[in-house]
C-alpha cells in the first residue's frame, strides 16, 4: 500500500465531519475545511527489513472555519475538532491541538488550529 493511502484512509474517515476535508493541500479552502498534510518528522523509521518497512507516520490536520466573529468562529473551530476527534479511526495516536490562529487565504480570513496526528504504516 503506498503511502499515499494512508492520508486518503484518514480523509475517507473523516468524511462524516460537517466540513470539507483534503488529502492535500487544494488551491482554495471553502471552510469549515479539514487539510490532511505530512507533519514533520512525517516518517519515523522502526525497523527495515528486506520485505518490510514499518514506520509511524505523522500527520497534521489544519483545521479550518470562516473568521466572522471570534467568538463564533472559535466555538466552530472548538465544535469541528471534537467531530474530528469522534472520528479518527483507532489506530490514529492523537497529539496536540495548536493554539487558534487567523490565517489569510485568498480573499478569506480563516481560523486555524493545528492537530497533530500518528498512525503506524507497514509495507
Amino acid at each position: 500500500m503506498p503511502i499515499a493511502a494512508t492520508r486518503s484512509a484518514l480523509k475517507t474517515a473523516l468524511q462524516g465531519v460537517t466540513a470539507n476535508v483534503y488529502d492535500h493541500v487544494p488551491e482554495s479552502v471553502i471552510p469549515p475545511a479539514v487539510v490532511v498534510v505530512p507533519n514533520s518528522p512525517y516518517a519515523e523509521i522502526q525497523t527495515i527489513s528486506n520485505n518490510t518497512i514499518r514506520c509511524q507516520l505523522n500527520f497534521t490536520l489544519t483545521l479550518c472555519v470562516a473568521y466572522h466573529s471570534n467568538a463564533a468562529a472559535l466555538d466552530n473551530l472548538e465544535a469541528l475538532w471534537l467531530q474530528v476527534l469522534a472520528a479518527l479511526p483507532v489506530n490514529y495516536v492523537v497529539g496536540v491541538l495548536e493554539k487558534p490562529s487567523v490565517t489569510q487565504v485568498g480573499a478569506s480570513e480563516l481560523l486555524v488550529a493545528d492537530f497533530n496526528v500518528s498512525t503506524y504504516y507497514t509495507n
